[in-house]
């Protein structure tokens, strides 16, 4: 398809449309990654720390940041010409923490951002997808000036299962991003795959 329109002969192709959130704690890079790689603008409902927010913000590792995702970041990104992901970023405070069960609903699976500073800070978004049977992936954010580790480092401190992808990325690069999406599609896929076959050898 070029600019809309199907080449001659061939019938409009109606893309097949994923969901995929983009999970972990506050000031990891979300909504960076989400606007790394969305085609449109994205929709971002960003609002300006304060300081009534200090109590329960902890911008410790991430001093300079002065605005927060209080509902969610969207996105939207063409992997193919019959694919499309639509992402959708989640609020990483625990206040926010409700809208969670909305946001996943219908999602095939979810990036899970780290960073190795604040690793604990992933923590409830790794039970979450656990607990639901939502596949994920850890990308490990690599900010500048932060500690680089091995990945089977980062995998025994997460405490991941085996089956769990941990890649390394950058939030701020387009194509660094897909790349992890891809994985998440074909993670996703997989663990599909493998119930489909459990359901029917059970």
């Amino acid at each position: 398809m070029i600019f809309g329109r199907s080449e001659r002969g061939k019938p409009p192709v109606e893309p097949v449309t994923l969901k995929i959130l983009v999970a972990g704690g506050f000031g990891v890079g979300k909504t960076t990654l989400v606007g790394a790689v969305s085609e449109i603008r994205p929709l971002r409902t960003e609002e300006l720390l304060t300081e009534a927010g200090r109590p329960v913000d902890d911008t410790s590792g991430v001093e300079g940041k002065r605005t927060t995702t209080v509902a969610m970041d969207f996105g939207r990104i063409t992997l193919r010409e019959d694919l499309v992901l639509y992402l959708f970023g989640t609020p990483g405070q625990e206040r926010f923490w409700f809208m969670w069960d909305e946001l996943s609903e219908g999602a095939l699976g979810a990036v899970v951002l780290a960073d190795t500073r604040r690793l604990e800070d992933c923590f409830a978004a790794i039970d979450y997808f656990e607990r639901r049977s939502i596949p994920f992936v850890v990308g490990v954010n690599c900010f500048e000036g932060a500690a680089r580790y091995p990945t089977e480092d980062v995998r025994q401190a997460l405490d991941l299962d085996r089956d769990v992808p941990l890649v390394l990325c950058d939030a701020r690069d387009r194509e660094s991003v897909k790349e992890v999406l891809i994985g998440v599609v074909r993670h996703a896929m997989a663990h599909a795959a493998e119930r489909r076959q459990t359901a029917v050898t059970s």
